[in-house]
């Protein structure tokens, strides 16, 4: 356990941003999946808003760059195939 207030404040501060984060990765998956359900015109207006979401969790460094980048192009390549 910890033996500094400092520690202390940090496993406080770890733990809010945790959850804080698996939340916001979470929301963004679901709203991929229903993007990939979604038809062309859906698809189409969901695009720009989880494109924005993806890049928001790879700025905060919840997802690789890579990866952000790997699900964009996938998700407008599916868009543009429908």
């Amino acid at each position: 356990m910890a033996n500094h207030k400092s520690a202390l404040k940090r496993i406080r501060s770890n733990e809010t941003k945790r959850l804080r984060n698996r939340y916001q990765h979470k929301t963004t998956r679901n709203a991929i999946k229903k993007l990939r359900e979604a038809d062309k015109k859906e698809a189409e207006a969901m695009l720009p808003s989880v494109i924005s979401m993806i890049d928001k969790l790879a700025k905060k460094n919840i997802i690789h760059d890579n990866k952000a980048a790997n699900l964009k192009s996938n998700m407008a390549k599916h868009v543009a195939a429908l």
